[in-house]
């Protein structure tokens, strides 16, 4: 069967090399040139478990960025490329027994990531009741738990890995529940928002095999996350259409799935979704192209765009800012998606690549969106100088002072490489080691703040 295989696939190459020949205006060295490079990443391809056809169709679409040739010769055999993405391997495939594996592994934590929020109600706890905040304040400890246990799985982690990896998890859950906050708590409300965050970059430990020190590692990581998140919105979406069914095909015949609804299909499949998510991003992360640059390429012009003409306005009508906390908040989350699209674009260029057009673009939107921290930094600390700090304030002035670094450092960086005076690579290694400065100030709110405000 081997060597069928290896037939088949010098058939497919020779197919390929009689297609270059045929245009004249590829030389033969050039065509010599181009063979190794399609050969390497066959190699690449089916060492990350593809079969060899699908390795070499895969390649050849992905040498389409580099010359018009193999951009013609991959549009001419697309449809092949699709049937190989969707029908199934054969039986003796080299990742065939691993990926038989996986998938009951992935849907074994899957079933304890959906039947793990169920567990509070079995001691009396109601989801939709008062006991609503202890949910807001678990709801990561339901799932994330699993998914780490999935990649300790998946990567082969050893004992001790997955020992820091449990100890982290128990010290959030402790954080979480041992404080007697009141419901309606600022720093209980703090806590539902930083644990999350927290526990996803203990996640990260579990997904880079705890191999945290790597750059490479931790923006394959970065990678991950934007994929995730693309893949978990599009089941969220999905998830919302079978939902909004169900409670209109059962009201057709006379019964009430709303209550079905609301306690177990939506919290139960919002905990499995994570993890299937996460199944669906590595599946898929060899054989198609990340969805996340492909955004960051749409929307960095148009965020862009948006900043540079709410500057402008600012400075025609000299109106600041509004100091109040709705509007800070929203604020700080158009910085967070700011740095959100630099991350991936981060991700997705290539690092020998020369400074272009969508790089200036990129400089002027991290600078942009440092005049706006500034801005916010100052309208948070009149609010502080007027009304004296408080949990909220204290999480926005740390969470902006964090931005305003980073987005600083990363300007800098950026106008450096653009002049042609620092490599891009100093960039990218930036962003992978401030990750940890956003993993320390979470775990500093979840577990100092309610010392500090609540019980000082």
């Amino acid at each position: 069967m081997t060597v069928d295989r290896d037939n088949d696939l010098e058939g497919q190459i020779a197919e390929w090399r009689a297609y270059m020949h045929r245009r004249r205006e590829l030389h033969h060295t050039d065509a010599e040139e181009l063979e190794d490079h399609l050969r390497s990443r066959i190699t690449e391809l089916t060492e990350a478990g593809l079969r060899a056809d699908e390795a070499f169709l895969i390649a050849v679409k992905r040498m389409g960025s580099l010359d018009e040739l193999s951009r013609e010769f991959a549009c001419e055999h697309s449809e092949r490329l699709w049937k190989q993405l969707v029908l199934p391997g054969e039986p003796d495939a080299p990742a065939a027994a691993r990926s038989r594996r996986e998938l009951p592994v992935m849907v074994l934590c899957a079933a304890i990531a959906a039947l793990a929020i169920k567990v509070p109600g079995w001691f009396g706890l109601d989801m939709s009741g008062d006991d609503a905040g202890f949910y807001a304040r678990n709801v990561s400890l339901f799932a994330l738990p699993a998914l780490a246990a999935y990649f300790a799985w998946q990567r082969r982690v050893g004992l001790r890995v997955i020992g820091v990896l449990a100890l982290l998890f128990i010290l959030g859950a402790v954080a979480a529940n041992a404080y007697p906050l009141a419901g309606d708590s600022q720093t209980s409300v703090l806590t539902a928002i930083h644990l999350p965050l927290a526990l996803w970059l203990v996640v990260g430990v579990a997904y880079v095999g705890g191999d945290w020190r790597s750059d490479r590692r931790r923006m394959d990581f970065i990678r991950f996350t934007g994929e995730w998140l693309i893949y978990f919105s599009l089941i969220g979406l999905g998830g919302g259409v079978l939902m909004a069914f169900t409670m209109g095909t059962f009201d057709a015949i006379g019964l009430d799935a709303e209550g079905f609804v609301e306690s177990w299909l939506l919290p139960c499949g919002a905990m499995a979704a994570v993890i299937v998510s996460a199944w669906l991003v590595e599946a898929k992360q060899s054989v198609i192209e990340n969805m996340a640059p492909v955004l960051t390429r749409v929307f960095t012009p148009l965020f862009a765009a948006t900043l540079l003409a709410f500057l402008v306005a600012i400075i025609w009508t000299n109106n600041g800012i509004d100091v109040e906390r709705d509007a800070l908040i929203l604020f700080d989350l158009l910085l967070v998606i700011v740095l959100g699209l630099l991350l991936y674009a981060i991700s997705a260029r290539e690092l020998a690549a020369r400074p272009g057009l969508f790089d200036r673009l990129q400089l002027a939107l991290v600078v942009s969106a440092l005049i706006i921290d500034v801005m916010v930094l100052l309208a948070i600390t009149g609010r502080i100088t007027e009304w004296g700090f408080s949990p909220n304030k204290t999480a926005a002035l740390g969470e902006n002072v964090i931005l305003l670094t980073n987005l600083a450092w990363s300007a800098w960086l950026f106008l450096g490489f653009v002049r042609g005076r620092m490599p891009f690579a100093r960039l990218e290694h930036w962003q992978t080691r401030y990750m940890v400065v956003y993993a320390v100030w979470a775990w500093t709110v979840v577990l100092a703040f309610p010392l500090v405000f609540d019980f000082a």
